[in-house]
């Protein structure tokens, strides 16, 4: 894929050693955080809008019960969009659908990308971007599989995709999008090898469809896959905000704890940041 030329909170520093640069987590609610990350500053699933109920599809209204820690122009120019997909409000509500027009760079799944149009660029699965960073490295940006629900669901949830982000002396960053599935995210270890920070969709998002079933990581299947990533850190999002998040930051530190993997747990509150 072409090469493509980008821009580039106080925080605790816990960087790996072997690593000349960190990743920071700037987290905004839902599924949305800032990533600074090679002097590039990338936006994961754009939920902006205010508290109340935005509807996703005819007749399936999703309701938000938290207005975002802060607005776009609080987070600086944007270089890339991560989209895990566009089909639902909490990942992308009307507020974010607005800031895509100015992003240089949206990456999605191909039928998001037909969609919107603009700069969305469609990905498939283990197909990728490479973006010019300032300091003149690169990140390389690979789209990685992920369901949004049981097996057999994607007539109805629709396509996702989750992100690999790597780059020479940047920790290698994996971002899961709505995907409840271990068996992919076992794939994902498999083909990528030594993944350094997941951030991981982890509310068991649930709906009346598929009798309920998760469609996205509960919090014994974010441990379990930050145990399969061989992760040194966690950091959960997609877990308070919206209705539908069956389990909260509480759920996934206690699922942790039971799995013996506090030590590699990063929560991060909206409006707060880390640096890994």
């Amino acid at each position: 894929m072409e090469e493509l030329n980008a821009q580039s909170q106080t925080a605790t520093h816990m960087t790996a050693p072997g690593l000349a640069s960190a990743l920071t987590i700037r987290v905004i609610g839902g599924p949305t955080a800032a990533l600074e990350l090679g002097g590039l500053r990338l936006l994961t699933d754009p939920t902006f809008s205010p508290a109340g109920v935005h509807e996703s599809a005819p007749g399936r209204p999703l309701t938000k019960t938290e207005d975002p820690a802060f607005g776009i122009d609080a987070v600086g120019p944007i270089d890339v969009v991560l989209l895990s997909h566009d089909q639902h409000a909490d990942n992308l509500d009307p507020a974010g659908r607005e800031i895509l027009a100015d992003t240089p760079l949206t990456l999605t799944t191909e039928s998001a990308a037909h969609r919107l149009g603009g700069t969305a660029c469609g990905l498939a699965s283990w197909q990728h971007v490479v973006v010019a960073r300032p300091d003149g490295g690169t990140l390389k940006i690979t789209a990685v599989p992920a369901r949004h629900g049981p097996e057999g669901c994607e007539p109805l949830t629709g396509d996702v995709t989750g992100f690999v982000l790597r780059g020479a002396g940047l920790p290698t960053v994996y971002v899961s999008g709505d995907n409840a599935s271990l068996d992919i995210v076992h794939e994902i270890a498999d083909q990528v090898g030594t993944i350094n920070v997941a951030l991981l969709f982890a509310g068991a998002a649930r709906t009346s469809l598929f009798d309920g079933a998760p469609l996205t990581l509960t919090s014994t299947d974010a441990a379990t896959a930050a145990r399969l990533l061989g992760v040194r850190w966690a950091v959960p999002l997609h877990v308070r905000g919206w209705t539908h998040f069956s389990e909260g930051p509480q759920d996934v530190r206690t699922a942790f704890e039971a799995a013996g993997l506090t030590d590699r747990l990063r929560s991060v509150d909206p409006g707060e940041s880390v640096t890994l």
